[in-house]
Parts: C-alpha cells; sequence; structure tokens
C-alpha cells in the first residue's frame, strides 16, 4: 500500500475516479465524451484522480439553478437567525472533519497537512462563524432630516454570484468568499481550481449537511479557459469575486463587462518586508521566515522582498541562510515537513525558470536554488535566497510564488520606503522596529492595503483585505462584503399627508 493509500485508508476515504461538479444537491454524472484533465499529488507526482470539466452547457445549468434556488426563497428570504444556525452547524463539522479535509487538500495541492489541519482547515471554520455574527448585529440606516418625511435603507441580496477560488489556499479562501456572499442571502455557483477540487467538494457537502439548502452553492469544476470563460461571461450572474492572478483577472473584468456585472478581484503581490537596525533580531529573523515559507511559498501576502538596513544586514544573513537551508522540505504528508511541493508540475517549472533567470540577471544565490531531485518525483524545490543589489529585477518585480526570496540593503529610511513601494503591486507590507516614529512613517508612506509591524500574518476578519495597485480591486471584510454583495435601497416615507403639487387643476 502506497503512502497516499495509507494515508485515504486512515481516514476511511475512497477517491472517485473521476471528480465531477456538484449542482443541485447531487453530483454531475460522468460524462464520457466530456474532457477530462488528470489530478496529481505533487508529492509523487502520481494521478490520484481525472477531473471532468464543465463546458458551457454544464455552467449554463448550474448559473440557472442558483438563479431557481434564488428565486425560491428557501435561501434569500431565510431569517437571519436560520442563515446563523447553519453558518454555525457548518462550522462545527469542519473542525470535526478537519484532519479529513486538511487530507483531501494536501492530495490536491501538496500543502503540509499539518500546517492545513492547524491553521487553513480552521480558518475556513472561522470565516463562516465571525460572518454568522456579523449578519447578527447588522444595522440599516433611518433618516428624518427632511421634514414631512423617514427614510431608510435597507440592503437586499444581489443575487447570483460566482465564485473563483485558487490553488494555493482552497479551504481558506474559498470559504471566504462563500461566508461573503451567502451570508447576505445570495446563491452562487463556485469554481475551485482545476488542480484542487477535492477539499472543497467535500466542505460544500457538509454545509449541506449542516442544513443550507439543495443548490445554494453549486461547485463547476475545469480549466479557466473553458468553464471559468463561461462562468464569467454568463449574463445571470450578479457578481463576480475573483481570487488569482492578474492576467486572468484580466479576462474576467473583460468577460464581466459585456454585461456590466460587479467584480471584486484579490490578486497578486511582491510585498516588501524592511528590517530596520533597531528591531528585535531575533523575531524579525522569526517572522521573515515565516513570512516567505509559510505555504511552501505559495502565498500573495509573502514577504518576498527582504529590505535589510546595512548594519545589521550581515548579521540577519547569516542567521536567515542558515535557518533556510535547515528547513524540512519532504511530503506534505509528514507532520514534521515545514516546506512541501509546489502545487503542480507546470507552477513548479515556473519557479524554477524564475530562479534560473534570477541567476542569469545577476543574483547572488546564497543557498537553494534547485529542484529536489533526491526527494523523488514530486515538484519539490529547496527553499532558495538571492541577495539583490537591484530592484529591477525580475526577481523583485515578478510574483515568483514559491520559496524563493530576495534579499536587499538599504542605509536610511527614506531608501527603504521608496524600494518598497517601488512595485506595480501593493496587497501589503512588513515592517520591523523599536521605533514609533519609523512605524509610523512605514503606516503613512508605504502603498498596500495590510500593513503589518513587527508580526508576521495576523490577521483579524473585522479589518477590511485586499490591495493597492494590480493587488485588486476591492476589499474582504464584513462591512466590504455587505456592500458588494448586496443592493442598497432607499425607501422615502411621508410622515402625515406633506402637500403635493396639484398638476392639471383647472383654475375655477
Amino acid at each position: 500500500m502506497t503512502t497516499i493509500d495509507q494515508a485515504i485508508a486512515d481516514q476511511g476515504l475512497t477517491l472517485p475516479d473521476v471528480i465531477t461538479g456538484y449542482v443541485g444537491g447531487e453530483s454531475v454524472p460522468v460524462e464520457p465524451r466530456a474532457n477530462q484533465h488528470a489530478v496529481y499529488f505533487p508529492g509523487t507526482g502520481e494521478q490520484i484522480a481525472s477531473l471532468q470539466e464543465d463546458d458551457v452547457a454544464a455552467v449554463t445549468n448550474a448559473v440557472a439553478c442558483a438563479r431557481n434556488s434564488f428565486k425560491s426563497g428557501a435561501w434569500s428570504n431565510a431569517s437571519t437567525a436560520a442563515r446563523q444556525a447553519v453558518f454555525r452547524r457548518a462550522a462545527n463539522l469542519i473542525r470535526a472533519h478537519a484532519t479529513e479535509l486538511a487530507l483531501l487538500e494536501c492530495l490536491c495541492a501538496g500543502l503540509p497537512s499539518s500546517h492545513l489541519a492547524s491553521r487553513q482547515v480552521p480558518r475556513a471554520a472561522d470565516n463562516l462563524d465571525f460572518f454568522a455574527d456579523y449578519i447578527g448585529v447588522m444595522a440599516g440606516e433611518t433618516f428624518e432630516q427632511l421634514p414631512g418625511y423617514q427614510t431608510s435603507v435597507t440592503r437586499q441580496p444581489a443575487g447570483v454570484a460566482a465564485l473563483f477560488a485558487p490553488w494555493n489556499a482552497p479551504l481558506a479562501l474559498a470559504s471566504m468568499q462563500i461566508a461573503s456572499s451567502l451570508a447576505f442571502g445570495n446563491t452562487c455557483v463556485l469554481k475551485p481550481s482545476e488542480y484542487t477540487p477535492l477539499s472543497i467538494l467535500r466542505m460544500v457537502s457538509l454545509m449541506e449537511e449542516a442544513g443550507l439548502p439543495a443548490g445554494t452553492i453549486s461547485v463547476i469544476n475545469g480549466s479557466g479557459g473553458v468553464t471559468g470563460a463561461a462562468l464569467a461571461s454568463s449574463p445571470d450572474i450578479d457578481r463576480i469575486a475573483f481570487t488569482g492572478g492578474g492576467a486572468t483577472a484580466r479576462q474576467v473584468m473583460a468577460a464581466a463587462s459585456q454585461h456590466l456585472t460587479p467584480v471584486h478581484f484579490e490578486l497578486g503581490g511582491k510585498s516588501a518586508n524592511i528590517v530596520f537596525d533597531d528591531a528585535d533580531f531575533d523575531r524579525a529573523v522569526d517572522g521573515s521566515l515565516v513570512n516567505i515559507f509559510s505555504n511552501s511559498g505559495q502565498i500573495c501576502i509573502a514577504g518576498a522582498r527582504i529590505l535589510l538596513q546595512r548594519d545589521i544586514a550581515e548579521r540577519f544573513i547569516e542567521a536567515f541562510v542558515a535557518r533556510t537551508q535547515s528547513l524540512k522540505v519532504g511530503n506534505p504528508l509528514d507532520p514534521s515537513t515545514e516546506v512541501g511541493p509546489m502545487a503542480f508540475k507546470a507552477h513548479w517549472q515556473r519557479v524554477l525558470d524564475h530562479i534560473a533567470r534570477a541567476r542569469s540577471d545577476g543574483a547572488s544565490l546564497l543557498c537553494g536554488g534547485e529542484a529536489r531531485v533526491d526527494l523523488g518525483d514530486g515538484y519539490f524545490i529547496a527553499p532558495t535566497v538571492f541577495q539583490v543589489d537591484n530592484n529591477q529585477l525580475s526577481l523583485c518585480q515578478e510574483e515568483v510564488f514559491g520559496p524563493v526570496v530576495s534579499i536587499q540593503i538599504f542605509d536610511d529610511d527614506d531608501e527603504a520606503l521608496s524600494l518598497a513601494n517601488d512595485s506595480r503591486f501593493g496587497l501589503v507590507g512588513y515592517c520591523w522596529t523599536n521605533s514609533l516614529a519609523r512605524a509610523q512613517a512605514f503606516q503613512q508612506q508605504v502603498e498596500a492595503g495590510t500593513l503589518w509591524i513587527n508580526t508576521p500574518l495576523a490577521r483579524d476578519l473585522r479589518a477590511p483585505f485586499g490591495g493597492f495597485k494590480e493587488s485588486g480591486i476591492g476589499r474582504d471584510g464584513p462591512r466590504q462584503a455587505a456592500e458588494f454583495f448586496t443592493e442598497e435601497k432607499a425607501t422615502i416615507t411621508a410622515l402625515g399627508t406633506p402637500p403635493i403639487r396639484k398638476l392639471g387643476e383647472t383654475s375655477s
């Protein structure tokens, strides 16, 4: 029995030979003539299943199902208390099945299963609990300043949302999209990445087990060029939320523009991680490692550009490189693994191409820089550290999305902040300092939607999350989700009988 087979058997699971979509509370039947994509376990490169691609007709059917579900009122007209109860039961089921969900995600994405079970799966449950709490305290507005009238402002669900979930954190990010849209009474059609379908399908089934009406969420599968394009261009979609890369986002926006469909994009980053000379040195080293090597480097919020003040640079580089070389790279099913494989072979090759280009551009390789072929046929890359003296290198400007980091030395504060902003991205930024003045300058001057000072990767769901520049459009967050996934309506009611002009009345 292989390692995969043993892990599946330990959870009592059976993987389907062909993975299909999920529409109206039922799995889509296998269609032998449909196009299929192989799904691989990144840890070994072996195929674990095939994925049936949904074509235009299948997508149209899923959208129609979501529209019918919305019109039925089973979810859109459900009381706040009823929606809260479903979300909370679903969150509890997700926590109860955390090991199973982590395994399904690990098998497709190759992310370390221990990281998934302890962080990303609980985050999916937390997202549902958070929005259950939020909709319980939402309030409308009432204005009485206009004499003789009362104006009330209310919200109603927008309708059917198209949700595009990425492959690098399927459960955590798809659950945020689901919670953000369903909390307000919408229905949705969800397209996971063709590389990572399994965990999301299981999460949806758990949500229905918790009482979500069948048809509230439909799942379609396939490539972006076929399935994704059909969903983005559907005339019967009211909102589009997409998490992924900028090139695909441009295509989604172009398709959405044909019907003036509002879009919400969470896109890429090339974020600066600034370490000043007055920082807590050990915390800065620890945090900088977490910022780049979490999720095997496959996170949009990676601190992929470390900027070091000259006085501490030599000491920091020595410590950081030594720790990087000590990272445990290996089988993502092994609970001791810290850095797993890349999620799929084409991405593995893309990261290796970035490394090769960095070397040819003159970046100095400090460690790593090669595929870990000694670990077998999985998509492993040694955690890689470069030192650069030019922020215009492709390594510093393009999102690598892997365990690859650049280090650049700066002399003064103005240079650090200038380098941080020298990017077409603006998702997040990191700063390590014990100076209040430096922290305030960082907060005021760095062009990014989320800033972390003296901490890695903390997330407060009450706060907005999103990016400046090419890092996105709109924000995740409770109030922001309400604004995007609902239609706002003003109702003006006469108090008593205010006078009305009498048009057309003849004088006697």
